[in-house]
């Protein structure tokens, strides 16, 4: 018996100065060749210095689909990230939030293996003391739409990363007492660059795009 099909739609934040160097584009090929077709693509551009909440927040609420993924304009996805996912869906029958792992990639390409700013491989999600999944998860689109983003407090950190709207939302998901499941598969690349501006307006490639 085939099981029922997910219906997934990929959100995409971005601002212009992705859209004019490619890095959307790059992003927008690696969804259209997934080994598992999302059903849309909703893709939002800051076009007024608003930030990656704001935006990632328009492009949710565009989203129709039972299921939301999510994918920043810089990076891309492996061709089985969300056939990955969707299998961890089916099989985590009561999960709500599900995530892979990423590997890194430099600026121009090449995989950086011995990289891993969070070091969360493998780890078990624990709701009691919540770590940095990324933003790049799968999640059922109601929960999302209500828990929905926000900036996060100023100066924050967490795992000695940057506090941003992705682990935000993440604080959010448990306090709404979401079931997240960590897929210990390596299905995205997270992407350092020079220009990265970690959801900021005033920062990286989206200061001079705005």
């Amino acid at each position: 018996m085939t099981a029922p099909r997910l219906d997934i739609t990929v959100v995409i934040p971005t601002h212009s100065a992705r859209v004019a160097n490619g890095m959307l584009d790059r992003a927008l090929k690696s969804v259209t060749a997934q080994t598992y077709p999302a059903a849309a693509v909703s893709v939002a551009v800051d076009l007024n210095g608003q930030g990656a909440a704001a935006t990632r927040q328009r492009a949710l609420d565009a989203v129709r689909t039972e299921w939301v993924a999510y994918l920043d304009s810089d990076d891309w996805f492996y061709p089985d990230h969300l056939k990955t996912l969707a299998a961890g869906a089916r099989v985590y029958r009561g999960a709500d939030v599900l995530f892979s792992y990423y590997m890194v990639h430099a600026a121009d390409g090449p995989a950086l293996p011995h990289v891993d700013p969070l070091g969360h491989f493998g780890k078990a999600f624990d709701p009691a003391r919540p770590h940095q999944t990324t933003i790049v998860t799968l999640e059922r689109t109601d929960l999302a739409k209500a828990v929905g983003f926000r900036e996060p407090p100023a100066g924050a950190l967490v795992d000695g990363q940057r506090y941003g709207e992705d682990f935000q939302h993440t604080v959010e998901l448990v306090k709404a007492g979401a079931r997240i499941v960590h897929i210990p598969r390596r299905t995205w690349a997270w992407v350092h660059h020079s220009g990265n501006s970690s959801g900021q307006p005033d920062r990286g490639d989206a200061k001079r795009s705005t």
